[in-house]
């Protein structure tokens, strides 16, 4: 690793932080007041989850977005930074990865071995005044050299209390220590409600999921370890208390978690056991890309929506891509000379708003447009590179109920660079591929998910499609799995559908949105099965066993030539599966953890999908991305007609195109709509497969 030093002009001047930025002006003017009640109204700003995403644009489509971008986000932080006495802000990680952008800056550093300039995200930041920082998982995926040289351009400090050093670490780091900053304390210069002056403590302490050793395996093995988020919570906050903190934030880069499971030292969502730790007044999380606080989550235990806590505490997640901004307002008293909260209400404030008259509810801030002209008008430059033609449209509207081009280009090339790469005994044995789609309709749990859905028309292609294709900078890992793991890999994945009863008329919803991710959607190429969703799960979202005796995947067969292998000649099969290093290291899945990887390519997924496009190209003149329909759904037989429904967007480009490729009957229902934005359509799983 590069010896480290650009990093101390980040965290040097951490202990004595004062407040200093433009949203209010540093005094140190501090002047104590006997007379009492004294009260102080504080204003918490976070922001979350930008991946990269700076500028109001789709870098895809090609145009300005008004549903997302910090752009946006900025005018709402000087709107209600500006509407308040005393404010703090807060970014909770995320940053530096997710977006064409990130990906040009990230490329740059790879090709040049440095980075040219800061980091836009920091261009564009800086011009805020941030008092702190939290890292978020994504910060890894182009490593640590690439982080450190990133974070240098940051004029805010950074914090993270479990990821500790192992070995070749920056600043002189030894095993066992920190890497980064655990928590910084703040010396808040505020002004109380008759116009004095004082000095608060802010507290603020950031943790990251313990998940990052598997997810960025090849970048952080023998680098880093980490501390569960609540045992690095039990440690440190106490130390902050005795430091004289006097209210403390937590910046958990963690989802809400679930109050019915036991504490595991290794959960990635912990927010809402982080809440019970003692000493914390506040919680600015992310990781989710939900909002919170939210209708979804009216009936989590010990939970107010309407107030913003969770377990009493004030807490607050602004969705993602800057979509919304979190916003925490406390009123605090001293009161025998200890400042006590009284009250708080915690919200998240969304920059657009698809129901109101003028949807966009503010416009983009000018400075941090300019403040990052240079590189938007780069990446503009780099997604534009040509790679090759496409014979038909790869859209994402029906990928979660039926084989996509979207997602069959991506095993097509997955396959082909494992094929590539196989050396000795490997070459005998059959190649399959994993790819799950990244963008289908989000989490469905705000109006930006409705337009989150690969648009890759047909004809001449760039590097943008193909960042449009894989959205994630994975890279390229396969795994030697038996045939009975690949029955439960697609066990699991087959947990993204909700089980329909075959003996009700009511209105029944296929798609399973609160358990399972769609990026845990995995389609399995090589192989033919179909899915029974009239059965039970035999696996839970997280891939734990539920219902041993469940079997949703029927008719799984790979075809060897003339042969036709299934039952249990093919559960004793070896295959290797394509995939990308975070599911092949992942463990969650049947056959993945380090234990079944036999190869590690280099190359980054999206690149294998580029190369892959140009290479056809180049050899028949196009690429055809066409389904090959491996996988379907068993017909269901009732004697009842039954109303089956899920959901995609609403838009005339998916009528169109799920009136051309629908491979079962679909019917869109214009009687009805969503509360997100998207279109209901039924389908009909009693008829045959439609053919053509």
């Amino acid at each position: 690793m590069v010896k480290q030093k650009l990093l101390v002009t980040i965290i040097a001047g951490v202990l004595g932080v004062s407040g200093c930025d433009s949203l209010h002006d540093k005094t140190t003017d501090v002047k104590s007041v006997d007379t009492a009640p004294l009260t102080v109204n504080l204003r918490i700003l976070e922001t979350s989850d930008l991946h990269a995403n700076i500028m109001d644009f789709d870098y895809y489509k090609t145009k300005y977005d008004p549903t997302i971008g910090f752009a946006r986000t900025a005018s709402l932080i000087k709107q209600h930074g500006q509407s308040a006495d005393n404010v703090v802000l807060v970014d909770n990680g995320d940053l530096l990865q997710g977006s064409p952008m990130g990906d040009y800056v990230a490329h740059n550093f790879k090709q040049e071995t440095m980075l040219l300039d800061t980091h836009p995200a920091y261009k564009a930041m800086n011009t805020l005044g941030y008092s702190v920082g939290n890292i978020g998982n994504h910060e890894f995926n182009y490593g640590l050299d690439f982080l450190f040289q990133s974070l240098a351009g940051a004029k805010f400090p950074y914090i993270n209390a479990n990821v500790l050093c192992e070995a070749d670490c920056w600043d002189n780091k030894v095993k066992g220590e920190n890497l980064f900053t655990p928590y910084i304390i703040e010396d808040k210069a505020v002004v109380d409600t008759n116009g004095n002056k004082h000095i608060i403590k802010i507290g603020y302490i950031g943790f990251v999921p313990p998940q990052i050793l598997l997810w960025d395996k090849q970048n952080l093995t023998g680098k880093v370890s980490v501390m569960g988020i609540i045992e690095a919570a039990e440690k440190f906050v106490p130390m902050m208390k005795a430091q004289g903190a006097d209210i403390i934030v937590a910046i958990p880069h963690s989802g809400v978690g679930s109050p019915e499971n036991p504490i595991d030292i290794n959960d990635e969502n912990a927010t809402w056991a982080l809440s019970k730790v003692a000493g914390i007044d506040a919680i600015t999380f992310g990781h989710s890309h939900s909002i919170f606080p939210s209708s979804t989550f009216a009936d989590l235990k010990n939970t107010d929506i309407n107030k913003g806590t969770i377990n009493g505490v004030a807490a607050v997640m602004p969705g993602r891509w800057g979509d919304n901004l979190g916003v925490i307002d406390f009123e605090l008293a001293l009161q025998d000379g200890s400042w006590t909260i009284v009250d708080s209400i915690a919200k998240a404030l969304p920059i657009f708003d698809k129901s109101a008259t003028n949807p966009e509810l503010v416009t983009a801030d000018k400075t941090i447009r300019d403040a990052v002209a240079k590189e938007h008008q780069a990446t503009l430059d780099y997604v534009d590179q040509p790679i090759g033609k496409a014979s038909a449209d790869m859209f994402s509207f029906l990928t979660l109920v039926q084989d996509d081009p979207t997602v069959q280009i991506v095993s097509d090339a997955q396959i082909a660079k494992v094929k590539a790469n196989l050396t000795g005994a490997l070459t005998g044995i059959p190649v399959l591929s994993a790819a799950a789609p990244f963008k289908a309709g989000g989490r469905h749990s705000t109006t930006a998910d409705a337009e989150s859905y690969v648009q890759v028309p047909s004809g001449e292609l760039t590097y943008k499609n193909a960042a449009d294709l894989y959205l994630y900078p994975n890279t390229l890992v396969a795994v030697k799995v038996s045939g009975a793991q690949v029955k439960d890999w697609l066990e699991c994945s087959a947990n993204q559908f909700n089980q329909i009863d075959v003996n009700s008329t009511e209105p029944q919803y296929l798609i399973n949105w609160n358990t399972h991710r769609t990026y845990n959607f995995d389609v399995i190429d090589g192989v033919s099965y179909s899915i029974d969703v009239t059965q039970p799960n035999k696996f839970d979202g997280d891939c734990a066993l539920v219902n041993a005796d469940a079997n949703r995947i029927v008719g799984l067969s790979y075809t060897d030539g003339d042969t036709v292998i299934s039952g249990a000649e093919f559960n004793a099969k070896e295959f290797i599966i394509a995939t990308n290093n975070f599911r092949a290291f992942g463990g969650k899945f049947a056959g993945t953890g380090s234990e079944f990887v036999v190869m590690e390519l280099p190359d980054t997924n999206r690149e294998a999908v580029a190369q892959y496009i140009t290479e056809a190209t180049q050899s028949h003149g196009e690429v055809d991305p066409s389904a090959d329909n491996n996988w379907d759904f068993m017909t269901i037989k009732s004697a009842k007609a039954l109303d089956i429904r899920f959901e995609t967007q609403n838009s005339e480009l998916a009528n169109k195109f799920i009136s051309d490729y629908q491979v079962r009957p679909m019917t869109k229902r214009t009687d009805i709509t969503d509360e997100f934005g998207f279109a209901i359509y039924n389908i009909d799983l009693q008829s045959a497969v439609k053919t053509k």
